[in-house]
């Protein structure tokens, strides 16, 4: 299974770049890259903290895919 997610496209929505999210989610842009990605798995608290900076549940920012 693989993590996948909307930053890219919920930062669009928002109009925010990854700099502005990095700063509200408290983490690095390098972090907030990587998890666009796919390469970096966000912890739990991350990944909460994304979802309420963009008023959506966790499931619609992030969701579980089996590998291809």
């Amino acid at each position: 299974m693989i993590l996948k997610n909307r930053l890219k496209e919920l930062r669009a929505r928002d109009g925010l770049n990854q700099t502005a999210l990095a700063k509200a989610a408290e983490v690095s842009r390098q972090t907030i890259s990587l998890i666009e990605r796919g390469e970096y798995t966000p912890s739990v608290i991350i990944a909460l903290k994304i979802a309420q900076i963009f008023d959506e549940p966790l499931e619609q920012v992030f969701r579980l895919v089996e590998e291809e």
